[in-house]
């Protein structure tokens, strides 16, 4: 019978499998069901766990903070996907093209994907430093007196997405990429033939082919922009006057800064349904988009 079992391509399978669903259970799907009864308590990770119902869920309709992240995570998103990904579908086109040292520039676009926050992030403080910064540098050649970026409540958040497109775009460039060279050259000559321009080839055949390919950029892009923490965190901390806080950020200080676990627990849960919902209405929306 073990002798059987031994020679059994399920047993492998499932012994080959066990240490991700271990992993799962253990790290993913356990917090996830912890965090949802605790969203339900005062708990403070000190006194005894105690349940309140849907106190917190009804404070957060009363938390002007609270409304606050939120509108600010929303103007994260939408400024920074449709940027985001607009660049580095234009990228792409771009390095499809056959230059001499195209590979090399394929990487340098893909380095900062793979850099980590916390040099990004010190390199772009740098760079918008009011005193001795880059950009104020070369704005004042223009004859244009630079703001203080990262302390004006006007141009945090605007500076924060600049960086957060920036770290990004050679990931969503190199997805794009991969779709634009599965699109057969045969489509593009026809088109030359008929006299189309590169402008009309690019809107008549690029984009409707790259359909799928947008689709999923467009639904990773806004899942990362509404968990967007790392660069905030590093950079502004959230300030001047909360005008870079974002849900996520918010979540953080209540849970690791003012220790309620149970609160912070809420938002989390309602970051999940707000995702949840805008990613369902996209699949939604695509079934009824032509899919070439």
């Amino acid at each position: 019978m073990q002798r059987k079992l031994f020679y059994k391509d399920g047993f492998w399978a499932t012994v080959m499998l066990l240490p991700n669903i271990v992993g799962f259970l253990m790290f993913l799907l356990l917090p996830v069901l912890a965090t949802f009864v605790i969203s339900f308590s005062n708990w403070d990770m000190i006194d005894a766990f105690k349940f309140n119902g849907l106190t917190n869920y009804k404070h957060l309709t009363e938390d002007p903070v609270f409304h606050q992240v939120l509108g600010n995570t929303f103007y994260f998103t939408l400024v920074s996907v449709p940027i985001g990904i607009a660049l580095s579908l234009l990228l792409a086109v771009f390095l499809n093209q056959k230059l001499k040292f195209i590979r090399f520039y394929r990487a340098a676009f893909f380095l900062p994907v793979i850099s980590s926050m916390v040099a990004v992030s010190v390199i772009w403080q740098w760079i918008y430093n009011p005193e001795f910064g880059l950009l104020n540098y070369a704005l004042s050649f223009l004859g244009i007196d630079g703001p203080t970026w990262l302390t004006s409540a006007s141009w945090a958040m605007p500076a924060v997405i600049a960086t957060s497109i920036w770290k990004s775009l050679g990931f969503n460039m190199l997805i794009f990429l991969a779709g634009l060279q599965s699109i057969s050259d045969d489509y593009y000559e026809a088109a030359s033939i008929d006299g189309a321009s590169k402008v009309r080839q690019f809107f008549s055949i690029t984009v409707p082919l790259l359909s799928p390919t947008t689709f999923f950029v467009t639904v990773m892009s806004i899942i990362n922009s509404f968990q967007v923490f790392d660069a905030v965190y590093l950079m502004t901390q959230g300030g001047p006057a909360r005008s870079t806080s974002v849900l996520v950020y918010y979540i953080f200080q209540n849970a690791f800064q003012y220790f309620q676990m149970g609160y912070a627990s809420a938002m989390a849960y309602v970051l999940f349904f707000i995702v949840l919902i805008i990613t369902l209405i996209q699949f939604w929306r695509q079934k009824k988009i032509s899919i070439y």
